[in-house]
Protein backbone atom coordinates (compact mmCIF):
# COMPACT_ATOMS: atom_id res chain seq x y z
CA UNK A 1 0.00 0.00 0.00
CA UNK A 2 0.79 3.63 -0.70
CA UNK A 3 1.49 5.75 2.33
CA UNK A 4 0.72 9.34 1.16
CA UNK A 5 1.31 12.33 3.44
CA UNK A 6 -1.07 14.75 3.64
CA UNK A 7 0.55 16.52 6.44
CA UNK A 8 3.02 18.88 4.49
CA UNK A 9 0.50 19.97 2.23
CA UNK A 10 -1.87 20.50 5.27
CA UNK A 11 1.16 22.28 7.04
CA UNK A 12 1.83 24.85 3.34
CA UNK A 13 -1.91 25.66 3.79
CA UNK A 14 -1.80 26.38 7.46
CA UNK A 15 1.43 28.54 6.86
CA UNK A 16 -0.19 29.98 3.67
CA UNK A 17 -3.25 31.18 6.06
CA UNK A 18 -1.14 32.11 9.03
CA UNK A 19 0.50 34.21 6.43
CA UNK A 20 -2.42 36.26 4.83
CA UNK A 21 -3.83 36.59 8.47
CA UNK A 22 -0.04 38.31 9.21
CA UNK A 23 -0.88 40.13 6.34
CA UNK A 24 -4.40 41.16 7.14
CA UNK A 25 -3.91 41.57 10.31
CA UNK A 26 -0.88 44.51 9.47
CA UNK A 27 -3.13 46.13 7.02
CA UNK A 28 -6.22 46.23 9.59
CA UNK A 29 -3.35 47.32 11.90
CA UNK A 30 -1.95 49.99 9.36
CA UNK A 31 -5.85 50.78 8.57
CA UNK A 32 -7.12 51.42 12.29
CA UNK A 33 -3.31 53.50 12.75
CA UNK A 34 -4.07 55.88 9.80
CA UNK A 35 -7.78 55.86 10.91
CA UNK A 36 -6.45 57.02 14.62
CA UNK A 37 -4.25 59.40 13.14
CA UNK A 38 -6.99 60.68 11.06
CA UNK A 39 -9.16 61.25 13.74
CA UNK A 40 -6.27 62.91 15.81
CA UNK A 41 -5.44 65.40 13.33
CA UNK A 42 -9.34 66.16 13.16
CA UNK A 43 -9.52 66.70 16.72
CA UNK A 44 -6.54 69.00 16.40
CA UNK A 45 -8.19 70.47 14.11
CA UNK A 46 -11.57 71.26 15.46
CA UNK A 47 -9.32 72.30 19.24
CA UNK A 48 -7.75 74.37 17.14
CA UNK A 49 -10.97 76.44 15.88
CA UNK A 50 -12.37 76.02 19.32
CA UNK A 51 -8.78 78.21 20.24
CA UNK A 52 -9.25 80.55 17.90
CA UNK A 53 -12.56 81.54 18.36
CA UNK A 54 -11.90 81.28 22.03
CA UNK A 55 -9.04 84.32 21.66
CA UNK A 56 -11.46 86.03 19.47
CA UNK A 57 -13.76 86.12 22.72
CA UNK A 58 -11.46 87.03 24.77
CA UNK A 59 -10.30 89.99 22.45
CA UNK A 60 -13.91 91.11 22.46
CA UNK A 61 -14.71 90.84 26.19
CA UNK A 62 -11.48 92.81 26.78
CA UNK A 63 -12.79 95.58 24.41
CA UNK A 64 -16.10 95.51 26.25
CA UNK A 65 -14.95 95.62 29.33
CA UNK A 66 -12.97 98.75 27.75
CA UNK A 67 -15.98 100.33 27.01
CA UNK A 68 -17.44 99.42 30.47
CA UNK A 69 -14.93 101.31 32.47
CA UNK A 70 -15.20 104.39 29.56
CA UNK A 71 -18.78 104.30 30.63
CA UNK A 72 -18.58 104.10 34.30
CA UNK A 73 -15.93 106.87 33.69
CA UNK A 74 -18.73 108.85 31.82
CA UNK A 75 -20.93 108.23 33.96
CA UNK A 76 -18.97 109.88 37.13
CA UNK A 77 -18.17 112.38 35.38
CA UNK A 78 -21.93 113.01 34.64
CA UNK A 79 -22.38 112.75 38.25
CA UNK A 80 -19.97 114.65 38.87
CA UNK A 81 -21.30 117.84 36.71
CA UNK A 82 -25.20 117.63 37.59
CA UNK A 83 -23.68 117.74 41.36
CA UNK A 84 -22.01 120.94 40.15
CA UNK A 85 -24.70 122.26 38.44
CA UNK A 86 -27.00 121.82 40.72
CA UNK A 87 -24.74 123.81 43.31
CA UNK A 88 -24.27 126.61 40.43
CA UNK A 89 -28.08 126.74 40.93
CA UNK A 90 -28.61 126.59 44.05
CA UNK A 91 -25.86 129.48 44.22
CA UNK A 92 -27.98 131.47 41.22
CA UNK A 93 -31.13 131.07 43.22
CA UNK A 94 -29.76 132.30 46.82
CA UNK A 95 -28.00 135.08 45.12
CA UNK A 96 -30.96 137.45 46.13
CA UNK A 97 -31.07 136.08 49.22
CA UNK A 98 -28.25 138.18 50.49
CA UNK A 99 -29.81 141.45 49.47
CA UNK A 100 -33.33 140.55 51.31
CA UNK A 101 -30.97 139.89 54.35
CA UNK A 102 -29.17 142.73 54.56
CA UNK A 103 -32.34 144.53 53.96
CA UNK A 104 -34.34 142.79 56.33
CA UNK A 105 -32.05 143.60 59.01
CA UNK A 106 -31.86 147.22 58.02
CA UNK A 107 -35.78 147.17 58.66
CA UNK A 108 -36.13 145.27 61.76
CA UNK A 109 -33.72 146.75 63.33
CA UNK A 110 -34.90 149.58 65.97
CA UNK A 111 -33.44 152.96 66.65
CA UNK A 112 -31.45 152.77 69.98
CA UNK A 113 -29.96 149.21 68.59
CA UNK A 114 -26.51 148.83 67.43
CA UNK A 115 -25.19 145.84 65.78
CA UNK A 116 -20.87 144.71 65.68
CA UNK A 117 -20.67 141.81 63.91
CA UNK A 118 -22.90 139.26 61.98
CA UNK A 119 -21.70 135.18 61.55
CA UNK A 120 -23.57 132.57 59.40
CA UNK A 121 -23.40 128.81 59.87
CA UNK A 122 -25.84 127.01 57.42
CA UNK A 123 -29.46 128.60 58.26
CA UNK A 124 -28.47 130.12 61.32
CA UNK A 125 -27.28 133.88 62.00
CA UNK A 126 -25.52 134.84 64.88
CA UNK A 127 -26.04 138.68 65.66
CA UNK A 128 -23.63 140.27 68.31
CA UNK A 129 -24.56 143.87 69.20
CA UNK A 130 -24.89 146.81 71.75
CA UNK A 131 -28.37 148.49 72.89
CA UNK A 132 -29.47 150.88 74.95
CA UNK A 133 -32.23 149.23 76.82
CA UNK A 134 -33.09 145.57 77.39
CA UNK A 135 -36.84 146.99 76.12
CA UNK A 136 -34.74 147.88 72.41
CA UNK A 137 -33.61 144.04 72.32
CA UNK A 138 -36.91 142.62 72.99
CA UNK A 139 -38.50 145.01 69.77
CA UNK A 140 -35.45 143.47 67.83
CA UNK A 141 -36.50 140.01 68.28
CA UNK A 142 -39.99 140.63 68.01
CA UNK A 143 -39.51 143.01 64.49
CA UNK A 144 -37.04 139.84 63.86
CA UNK A 145 -40.08 137.26 64.73
CA UNK A 146 -42.48 139.39 62.49
CA UNK A 147 -39.90 139.01 59.38
CA UNK A 148 -40.86 137.17 56.23
CA UNK A 149 -36.67 136.29 55.70
CA UNK A 150 -35.87 135.61 59.28
CA UNK A 151 -37.53 134.03 62.15
CA UNK A 152 -37.42 131.87 65.40
CA UNK A 153 -35.04 134.84 67.55
CA UNK A 154 -32.98 133.45 70.44
CA UNK A 155 -31.39 135.76 72.87
CA UNK A 156 -28.00 133.63 73.71
CA UNK A 157 -25.94 136.39 75.96
CA UNK A 158 -26.84 139.59 77.57
CA UNK A 159 -24.53 141.78 79.50
CA UNK A 160 -26.02 144.72 81.16
CA UNK A 161 -24.37 148.28 82.37
CA UNK A 162 -21.66 148.79 79.77
CA UNK A 163 -21.61 152.36 80.78
CA UNK A 164 -25.02 154.88 79.30
CA UNK A 165 -27.31 152.35 79.84
CA UNK A 166 -25.80 150.37 77.41
CA UNK A 167 -26.00 146.01 77.00
CA UNK A 168 -24.46 143.97 75.38
CA UNK A 169 -26.34 141.12 73.54
CA UNK A 170 -25.59 137.80 71.39
CA UNK A 171 -28.70 136.68 69.30
CA UNK A 172 -29.41 133.54 67.22
CA UNK A 173 -31.95 134.36 64.41
CA UNK A 174 -33.20 131.40 61.86
CA UNK A 175 -33.29 132.26 57.77
CA UNK A 176 -36.76 131.14 56.51
CA UNK A 177 -35.20 132.50 53.12
CA UNK A 178 -36.19 128.75 51.01
CA UNK A 179 -39.94 128.81 51.74
CA UNK A 180 -39.78 132.46 50.58
CA UNK A 181 -37.97 131.48 47.87
CA UNK A 182 -39.62 128.55 47.05
CA UNK A 183 -43.23 130.51 46.97
CA UNK A 184 -41.74 132.67 44.50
Amino acid sequence: MARINLLPWREELRKERNQRFGIAMGVVAAVIGALVFVAHLYMESVLEHQRERNGVLEQEIAAVDKKIREIKDIEQKKRSLLARMNVIQELQSSRPVVVHLFDEMVRTLPEGVVLDSLAQSGDEITLVGIAQSNERISTYMRNLEASEWLGSPRLEVIQGGGGEGRHRFTLKVKQTWKKKAEEE
